[in-house]
């Protein structure tokens, strides 16, 4: 492999697999009494804990590079916030990581940059909060963007099983370098072995399984039940929180996974696609908005120029984007 972003690729795998550690550690706190009374705290601790650990880490490793993050450390400065902080200070310190708390803070807020610049860093620190909370799948999602282009991205999922839908070893990490293909390693296993991710070779629609969010207000169901119908889809679909999706399709165990549109005025944040959506198209398949547009990430926090993410095996790209233009507007 060629030497191009792979330093940058090395510091992302080890920022993410760190932030993994603090992310796995919190989830442990998760009880069914926490989940009876909707106490999202310890999403909150785990969310905050990801978010210093990765831009510590960035930050040492490109000092100049910004981050486009979820989360600022506004209310945690705040002194009514001290005990929740003293918690995510004692998660990043459990994880290796050593701060006091106004440096845990300022390494969050490294990650509130608006974005659209010619080299910067985007990060969700959990994505899928309900899988978190259910103690089901979630995920740890960074990317490297150069002028709107995505060139690294490492996507960590902690409770998805490290090599298929059958392992017993939970915690898979993707990783992409764009031009050298995709890669998926044991998030456990440092030492691990580096393993080629590919899509399934699914040509048909009718054929085609389908990825879908267990949360049912984070799609368009009624949308995406037509384009199913259109496809004459019979295969049951595979439903998990978070990018742990795209690691899904990356690796064939499904092959298309769609995000319509909930509102005409809602837009996509780039850091709930960013890291995922390189690892699809280096394994092979193809990531669009709905009307079969390049997803730019280029303007900012949002992806203000698309509509809807389409993401296939590529061999089904052309099909599945027929099939949303005739859910969508009726036949042609």
């Amino acid at each position: 492999m060629s030497n191009l972003f792979q330093t940058e690729l090395e510091a992302a795998l080890q920022a993410v697999r760190v932030a993994s550690v603090a992310c796995r550690a919190v989830q442990k706190s998760v009880s069914p009494e926490t989940i009876a009374k909707q106490d999202k705290s310890p999403v909150t601790v785990a969310d905050y804990a990801s978010q210093a650990i990765v831009c510590k880490i960035l930050g040492d490793a490109f000092p100049n590079d910004p981050i486009v993050g979820e989360e600022d450390a506004l209310e945690l400065r705040a002194g009514e916030h001290a005990s929740q902080l003293d918690r995510i200070v004692g998660e990043v310190a459990a994880a290796g990581i050593t701060g006091k708390p106004d440096e845990v803070c300022d390494w969050i807020d490294r990650g509130h940059h608006t974005g659209g610049t010619s080299r910067f860093w985007t990060l969700d620190p959990i994505d899928g909060t309900k899988g978190f909370l259910r103690n089901e799948q979630y995920a740890v999602s960074l990317a490297l963007i150069i002028d709107g282009q995505i060139e690294v991205s490492v996507l960590a999922c902690p409770n998805l099983p490290a090599a298929d839908a059958w392992d017993s070893e939970l915690g898979a990490l993707f990783s992409a370098i764009r031009g050298h293909g995709a890669q998926l390693r044991s998030l456990s296993n440092s030492q691990s072995t580096p393993q080629v991710v590919r899509v399934s070779g699914t040509a048909r629609g009718s054929m085609a399984r389908f990825c879908e969010s267990v949360e049912s207000g984070h799609n368009a169901q009624d949308v995406t039940g037509k384009i199913r119908q259109i496809l004459r889809s019979e295969a049951p679909p595979r439903r998990l929180d978070s990018q742990a999706k795209y690691g899904v399709v990356a690796r064939g165990e499904a092959d298309l996974y769609l995000r319509m549109p909930t509102k005409a005025t809602y837009q996509e944040k780039i850091w709930d696609h960013a890291g995922g959506v390189l690892i699809v198209e280096e394994a092979g398949g193809r990531v669009t908005d709905m009307h079969g547009g390049k997803l730019d990430f280029s303007v900012g926090r949002e992806l203000t120029r698309n509509r809807g993410v389409v993401v296939t095996n590529g061999l089904l790209h052309g099909e599945v984007l027929a099939a949303i233009r005739e859910a969508t507007h009726g036949p042609t």
